[in-house]
């Protein structure tokens, strides 16, 4: 009896550390195979699309700001550059010198009507008896998903393309527009730093974000 029970011990002593073995392997199998199963489904194209739309917007878009009124040469504001001038082209606005070397800028109503259609468009007064206009010219939209690629369980990288979206003034500015080929170097550079011109059907531009994914779902990644 008693070596009996001496054998049975030693078969349980032996089984013991074969369980914690496999289950130990088991563990290790499984999250392999988490690890592989999330990658796959980890980001869904129509969250990787939510998040890239989000981070579009977020960057608002191309404006072009001018002042109307008797406009006088500021650090601020610059009734000469060229925006004013390409505005009038448009028939968006009329100039005329005014005493001091300013400018006397006025809205005409084919410009009134264009800036009444334009989402987004701003306006508001100033100390000096002249008025801001904020107008959009293009927002950045997206083209398409390139490819979403799984780093881990919680961090993905998007490649994704967007283009420009021109309202009907951003055609104005667009830097192929038979108004701005008129213009000189000098001046389309200058529309291009300060005033948003742009190639607004220009290719469509290659972008990638890296993404991580938070207990509010996706965001993209601040490291």
């Amino acid at each position: 009896m008693f070596e009996a029970e001496v054998e049975l011990e030693k078969k349980s002593s032996s089984i013991g550390p074969l369980l914690l073995v496999l289950a130990l392997l088991f563990v290790i199998v499984g999250s392999i195979g988490y690890f592989f199963y999330q990658s796959r489904i980890g980001l869904s194209s129509q969250e990787a699309t939510a998040v890239v739309n989000e981070y579009l917007d977020s960057k608002g878009p191309a404006i072009v700001h001018f002042h109307a009124g008797n406009v006088m040469p500021s650090v601020d504001e610059k009734p000469r550059d060229p925006h004013y001038k390409l505005l009038e082209k448009a028939g968006i606005v009329t100039l005329k010198p005014t005493v001091g070397g300013g400018t006397y800028v006025v809205v005409t109503p084919a410009g009134q009507r264009e800036f009444s259609e334009l989402p987004g468009f701003k306006k508001f007064k100033n100390t000096d008896g002249t008025e801001t206009y904020v107008a959009p010219l293009a927002q950045r939209k997206l083209v398409s998903l390139s490819k979403v690629t799984m780093v881990s369980p919680s961090i993905a990288k998007v490649e994704f393309s967007w283009k420009w979206e021109p309202t009907r003034l951003g055609e104005v500015f667009d830097l192929n527009s038979t108004a701005i080929k008129t213009f000189n170097t000098w001046d389309r550079g200058t529309l291009v730093q300060k005033y948003g011109a742009d190639y607004y059907h220009a290719t469509p531009t290659q972008e990638a974000l890296n993404l991580v994914k938070t207990d509010k779902g996706w965001k993209i990644s601040t490291e």
